[in-house]
This record gives C-alpha cells, sequence and structure tokens, in this order.
C-alpha cells in the first residue's frame, strides 16, 4: 500500500535512536569538576609545588596534543578536554618535588605515545595518565618515588610511632621522610616490626590528606567529595570503585587476621596511597574500563587483587600497587568485554563450542 503522505514513511536504522543529551567534553568538564576539591586540598598542603606540576602537565598535554593533531593531519580535538584530564590525573600522580623537565617528559608521553599513536580519545588500550606515570616509574625511578615532607605536615610538626618505639620515649619522626606504604613495605623487607597506624589523630590526618604521597592523592576526603559529584551526574556507575574498594578491604582484613605483626590495618591500605584516586577516576575511565556491569566488577576485583599483591608481596621493592593494576586490567578490558557481553534480545545463548 503506497503511503498517503511522509509522515507516513518509517526510518529504519542501527541504534541508537535516541541521544542522551552528553557530549564527550561535557563529561571531560565534570571530570574536573570533580577533580576540583583534590586540586584545592593539593594546593593546602603543597603549595606552590602543586601550581607547578598541575600548569606543567596540563600545558604540555594540550600542546602535545595540538602538535600529534596537526602532525596527524587530523582535526584538533582540544575541544573535548580530555587532555586537561588527562594532565590533571598525571600531576596528581606526581611526588611534590618531580623535576619540572620529567613532568614534561611523563606528559608528552602520555599524549603522544599512549593516546595519539593509537588514534586519539576513543582508541587507547590504555589510561594515558597511568601509563604516563609507569613510563615516569621506570625512567625516573628515584625521583619518582622520593618524597619530601609538605609545608603543612612540616609546619604542625607530624609524626607516626612505629611498634618498635612504642616502649621508648623516643619518636621516630617517620611521615617527614616516606609515606605510610613506604614506611611498611621497608618495615616488611627488612624484618623490622610494622608501623602503628591505630592512632585517631593518624586516622584523620590519612582521611584529610595531612600525609606525605602524591599530590592529588592524599585526601581521602576531597576525592570522595568528587567521586560523588560524578556518581550523582551518572558520568560513573559503582561498580568498578566498590569492586576495588571492597576487594582491597577484603584482601587486608583476612591478611591481618592472618599476620597481625607484618601487615597493615584494611583502613590504611583504604585512606593511603593512590587507592581512592585511581578507584574513582582512573579505573573508571570509559575507553579502558569494561561496558557491562559485570565486566566491571570482574575489573574492579582484578585491580583490587593486584593491587594488594603489589603492596604485600615481601620480595617486592614497589610499595604502591594502583597504577600498575589498572594498567594490567586495561589489557584484559576486551576479553571481559567480550565474557560478559550482555545476550542480544531475542537470542539463544551460543554454545562454548560452536
Amino acid at each position: 500500500m503506497k503511503p498517503e503522505a511522509s509522515s507516513d514513511l518509517y526510518i529504519i536504522s542501527s541504534s541508537p535512536h535516541t541521544h542522551s543529551g552528553e557530549s564527550v567534553t561535557r563529561i571531560m568538564l565534570d571530570v574536573v569538576i570533580a577533580l576540583m576539591p583534590a586540586f584545592a586540598m593539593s594546593l593546602w598542603l603543597f603549595q606552590w609545588q602543586a601550581l607547578r606540576l598541575v600548569a606543567v602537565c596540563v600545558a604540555t598535554c594540550l600542546l602535545t596534543e595540538w602538535l600529534c593533531r596537526r602532525a596527524m593531519q587530523r582535526p584538533s580535538s582540544l575541544s573535548d578536554c580530555s587532555a586537561v584530564v588527562t594532565g590533571l590525573l598525571l600531576a596528581f600522580n606526581l611526588p611534590p618535588a618531580l623535576p619540572t623537565w620529567m613532568a614534561v617528559v611523563g606528559s608528552v608521553f602520555a599524549i603522544a605515545v599512549a593516546k595519539q599513536v593509537f588514534g586519539g580519545l576513543g582508541y587507547n588500550p590504555f589510561n594515558p595518565a597511568l601509563a604516563g606515570r609507569a613510563f615516569m616509574l621506570i625512567s625516573f625511578t628515584g625521583a619518582m618515588t622520593t618524597w619530601s615532607a609538605s609545608p603543612w605536615i612540616q609546619k604542625v610538626g607530624y609524626a607516626a610511632s612505629s611498634a618498635a618505639t612504642q616502649a621508648t620515649p623516643k619518636v621516630v619522626d617517620a611521615m617527614t621522610t616516606a609515606t605510610p606504604l613506604t614506611f611498611a613495605k621497608d618495615a616488611l623487607k627488612t624484618g623490622a616490626p610494622m608501623p602503628l597506624f591505630n592512632d585517631p589523630t593518624l586516622l584523620k590526618d590519612f582521611f584529610l590528606g595531612n600525609v606525605n604521597g602524591c599530590i592529588g592523592e592524599t585526601s581521602a576526603a576531597a576525592l570522595l567529595l568528587g567521586a560523588a559529584y560524578l556518581l550523582f551526574r551518572r558520568v560513573i556507575t559503582w561498580h568498578i570503585p566498590v569492586a576495588y574498594l571492597a576487594t582491597v578491604f577484603v584482601y587486608a582484613v583476612i591478611l591481618h587476621l592472618i599476620l597481625p605483626d607484618t601487615s597493615l590495618p584494611p583502613h590504611v591500605h583504604l585512606l593511603t596511597g593512590g587507592l581512592m584516586l585511581g578507584a574513582f577516576f582512573m579505573a573508571t575511565d570509559m575507553v579502558t574500563s569494561p561496558l557491562t556491569h559485570r565486566g566491571m566488577l570482574v575489573f574492579g576485583v582484578g585491580c583490587g587483587i593486584i593491587t594488594m599483591l603489589i603492596r604485600t608481596v615481601k620480595t617486592g621493592s614497589y610499595p604502591e600497587g594502583v597504577s600498575f593494576a589498572i594498567l594490567i586490567m586495561n589489557a584484559f578490558t576486551p576479553l571481559i568485554d567480550r565474557a560478559t557481553r550482555n545476550r542480544v534480545f531475542g537470542t539463544k545463548k551460543r554454545n562454548a563450542r560452536s
């Protein structure tokens, strides 16, 4: 039957059929907004060092992206703000006293090698900021694992006592020379007593960020505030962060019950290092994480197990495990997507042998 008017015609096309109204730029701007509390805390704790690293990394990422797109004769992608996010996240993963030229080299690697070589945003298999940090850890190991006390820590005279010093009036000024995870790793390797971090004052410092570490990872409170914004805006879902943090918590609880003298309590693992930053802002990267909710849970559990293995293995020399855990699981994302893909409506589940 011939249609009487154009309104009677139906257009048949492939999905998607509707648009949510979101855009890459809007999503990236939401991530930038969510990172602002952590940025503010980094300025409070590390002052001009934090401002220097953030400015250098963001500017270098933007310039590198523009040059790469121009060299490949492709349209500029600066307007999507993804380079800004990469610069912020990379800076947040750097120690405050890192030389400027090293931050520049890491930013160039993150954009040129980890992102643009694969075709740009949406094609990179690994998180660019974490790839840049891993490259810097290998290339500049000494500088990337040297921690200086923030001016705020020096001002308040921050100190933590170890199990060995509790029997004497002497107190060891531990936090001005190393991060809590580094201090614990050194104790594990040398057989020294594990530091005690059960003091309520220390817990408050860990939560607020009054502790050594990379400039954007120290304040769990600021990162949780930003994570709440991302969840409210539906930029991320709860699956990866909850699976990641829960796995770390359960692993730490079991280990602490079995080996209480040579392992840290669960709250130290959760509140120190790059766990909060990684779980909410880097493991949830849409490009490099699984698409399905089941896959996200698998991804988060894998990140948690690898993180704790790196942190707690006695023979290892690296005290942190978040960056490498997420990068390793990035490599498994295609397999996880394939194993957990949803069945197409109206079809039967395929036999594994067919």
